[in-house]
C-alpha cells in the first residue's frame, strides 16, 4: 500500500492516535505482569532505566515518523528497524494478507532474507502466525524448540542463536477485525523484562492498525477520483495533463519544460514555494520519459531521522550495526533503471550530502559497512522550497552538489502567479471531496471570484486542504461568499500571514519562488520565545511561523541556550 495521507484532517488524526498510544504506553507499566514469569521482574536500576530511555526514544521517532505523512511502507520498515537497533527485537516481520491469494504472507520483514520472507506464508489459523491472525489474541511462545505449534517456516533454527530463544505475534487490527500480526523473535534470558517488550508490541501494533485504517480509507477515495479523472481524460478534458491541473501560460511553460527534458538523463531540480505540487511534477517528468515503466521512488528527506537515513537511502551491509543482521537494499537501488524524487533534498544531512554527491558523479552507491561498488543507473528529481545558493553561502549545502544537481532548473509557478488556474483546481478540488465525504456543496459564482482573490500563500496544497475541509463543515448545499468568507477567515484556517510578518510580506505578484536565504542572526531570542508561544511549544510550527526550517530553528534555539537564554 503506497499512497501517501493527502487531507489535514488524516494526518491529524494519526498524531491524535499517536499521542493516545503514547498515553496508554506512559500508563501501562504494569498492565501486563500477570503474563511473565517470576524471573523477568528484576532488572537492576540502572538497566530499567536504560531500557525506558530506550522505549520513549523509539516511541517518539515512531510518532514522528507519523506525523510527517509518510507512506505506509517506509513507517512498517522504520517500526522493524527501531525494534531491531532499539530493543535487540530481531527479524521482525508484519504479516498482511496476499492481494492475489486467501493466504496471509511476510509483507515487510527487517533482519530477513528475500527468501526467507517468501516462506512465510500462512493460512488463516495455520501456526503460531495464522492463530494470532484468527483469534485476535496476543501469543508468547516462550521457547520455540518447545513449542509445537510453532513451525519455524521462515527462518530455519540453525540460523537462530543458540540458546533459548522466544517468539512474539501480535494482532494488527482494521475497524474491530484483525488483518495480519506483528511478530519478532527475542532471545529469552536478557536484562531486560520479557512484559516491556510485549507492551511497546501492542503499542506498535495499534498505531500500525490505525495508520492501515487511514490509508485504507484514503485509499479507496483515492482509486474512486482517479478513475473519475481518467474519465474525464477520456472525455477530452485539457484542463489536466500528467495529474496536473490548470491551463494557465506559467504553468503550461513549466509542464513544456518537463516535456523537453523528459528523454534526458541529467538531474533536474524543482524549484518552488512550498505546496506548488512538486511531487506531481516530479512523476510527470518521470511518466513522459522513457523510464515510464520502471520504479518511481519518492524519498522525503526532511522525513528521514538521521539515525536512519544512510541506511535507507543506500542500504546497509549485513553486521553494520545492531539488528542489520542481513544486508538490505537502499532506495538508489530500488530506483535502478527508473526515477529517484529527493523531496526537501536542502534537509539532508551534510555528511550525507558527499556520499550522494559520489552516487551522482559515477553512478554507483556503497552499502552501510559495505566496501562493494553497486551501479546503478536512474534520474534524479531533487525538489526544494528552499533558497540552496543561500544555503551554499550559509555552509549548509555543498556547493558541487548544488551545481550537480541544478543541470536543469525547472521554477514552478506558485498559485498567484496562475490565478486563472484557481476556478478548475478548486472544481477538481470539490468534486474530489464530494466523492471522499459523500457530500454534494457547490458553491455560487461570487464565491468562486471571492476564491480566486485569496493570496493563497501556502498554494495548491492549501487550497485542496480549505476546500476540503469547507465540504466537511459546510451548512447548505450551495455557498455563497458570505460563508465562504466566514470559513476562509476562521482563526483555524486563518491565511493572513502571522502578526510579525505584516509590515515585510511581499505582494502576492512577487512573491519569491523559493525560501528567502535568512543569516544565522535573523532572529533573536525573543522571536523565538513568541514563536514558541503561539506554536504550543511545538518547534516546526514555531519554524514554520518565522520563516524557518526546523532544522535552522533548532540550531537557532541549541545557540541561544548554549549562550544561557533560557526558554
Amino acid at each position: 500500500m503506497k499512497r501517501p495521507i493527502r487531507d489535514l484532517s488524516a494526518l491529524d488524526a494519526r498524531a491524535a492516535s499517536a499521542a493516545r498510544a503514547i498515553l496508554r504506553y506512559e500508563r501501562s507499566s504494569d498492565a501486563i505482569e500477570g503474563e511473565m514469569t517470576a524471573s523477568d521482574k528484576k532488572p537492576q536500576r540502572e538497566t530499567s532505566s536504560f531500557w525506558r530511555g530506550q522505549e520513549l526514544y523509539l516511541i517518539q521517532e515512531v510518532a514522528n515518523l507519523i506525523g510527517k505523512g509518510l507512506y505506509f511502507d517506509q513507517v512498517a520498515r522504520g517500526v522493524l528497524h527501531l525494534l531491531s537497533e532499539m530493543l535487540g527485537l530481531n527479524r521482525g516481520r508484519i504479516v498482511l494478507k496476499s492481494p492475489d491469494e486467501d493466504i496471509y504472507r511476510i509483507a515487510y520483514y527487517y533482519g530477513l532474507t528475500s527468501a526467507e520472507a517468501a516462506r512465510g506464508r500462512y493460512a488463516i489459523g495455520e501456526g503460531v502466525t495464522g492463530y494470532v491472525i484468527q483469534t485476535g489474541q496476543l501469543i508468547i511462545v516462550q521457547d520455540i524448540d518447545k513449542d509445537p505449534s510453532f513451525l519455524g517456516r521462515a527462518v530455519e533454527r540453525s540460523k537462530l542463536p543458540e540458546g533459548i530463544v522466544s517468539f512474539f505475534a501480535c494482532p494488527i487490527r482494521v475497524e474491530n477485525r484483525t488483518v495480519g500480526a506483528l511478530a519478532c523473535h527475542r532471545i529469552r534470558h536478557r536484562d531486560r523484562p520479557l512484559q516491556d517488550d510485549v507492551r511497546i508490541l501492542k503499542i506498535l501494533s495499534a498505531i500500525l492498525g490505525q495508520f492501515l485504517t487511514l490509508n485504507d480509507r484514503i485509499d479507496r477515495r483515492m482509486r474512486a477520483i482517479e478513475a473519475r479523472d481518467a474519465a474525464s481524460a477520456l472525455a477530452g478534458d485539457k484542463a489536466t495533463r500528467y495529474g496536473i491541473v490548470g491551463r494557465s501560460p506559467a504553468l503550461l511553460r513549466a509542464i513544456s519544460q518537463i516535456e523537453q527534458v523528459a528523454d534526458a538523463t541529467a538531474s533536474v531540480l524543482l524549484l518552488g514555494e512550498s505546496g506548488t505540487g512538486k511531487e506531481l511534477f516530479a512523476h510527470a517528468l518521470h511518466i513522459a520519459g522513457p523510464r515510464k515503466d520502471k520504479p518511481f521512488i519518492k524519498v522525503n528527506c526532511a522525513a528521514i531521522p538521521e539515525t536512519l537515513f544512510e541506511s535507507e537511502l543506500f542500504g546497509h551491509e549485513r553486521g553494520a550495526f545492531t539488528g542489520a543482521s542481513e544486508a538490505r537494499m537502499g532506495w538508489f537501488e530500488q530506483a535502478n533503471g527508473g526515477t529517484i524524487f529527493l523531496d526537501e533534498i536542502g534537509e539532508m544531512p551534510l555528511l550525507l550530502q558527499t556520499k550522494l554527491l559520489r552516487t551522482l558523479q559515477e553512478g554507483t552507491v556503497v552499502r552501510l559497512g559495505g566496501k562493494r561498488e553497486i551501479k546503478v543507473n536512474m534520474r534524479v528529481v531533487a525538489a526544494t522550497n528552499r533558497d540552496l545558493a543561500g544555503a551554499v553561502e550559509s555552509g549548509d549545502f555543498r556547493e558541487d552538489l548544488y551545481y550537480r544537481l541544478n543541470v536543469i532548473p525547472i521554477l514552478l509557478p506558485s498559485l498567484a502567479q496562475r490565478q486563472g488556474d484557481i476556478p478548475d483546481l478548486v472544481r477538481h478540488f470539490l468534486s474530489r471531496a464530494n466523492v471522499a465525504n459523500k457530500r454534494e456543496v457547490a458553491l455560487t459564482a461570487d464565491a468562486m471570484h471571492y476564491l480566486v482573490e485569496q493570496p493563497w500563500p501556502g498554494n495548491v496544497r492549501q487550497l485542496s486542504n480549505f476546500i476540503e475541509r469547507m465540504v466537511l463543515l459546510a451548512s447548505a448545499p450551495v455557498l455563497g461568499r458570505v460563508e465562504v468568507s466566514a470559513l476562509l477567515t476562521d482563526r483555524v484556517f486563518d491565511i493572513s500571514p502571522p502578526r510579525e510578518h505584516h509590515q515585510t510580506r511581499q505582494p502576492a505578484s512577487s512573491a519569491m519562488p523559493v525560501r528567502p536565504y535568512l543569516p544565522a542572526a535573523s532572529h533573536g531570542p525573543d522571536d523565538l520565545k513568541r514563536a514558541l508561544e503561539f506554536a504550543g511549544g511545538n518547534k516546526s510550527r514555531a519554524a514554520q511561523r518565522l520563516g524557518l526550517t526546523e532544522r535552522q530553528f533548532s540550531y537557532r534555539l541549541r545557540k541561544f541556550k548554549a549562550e544561557g537564554t533560557k526558554f
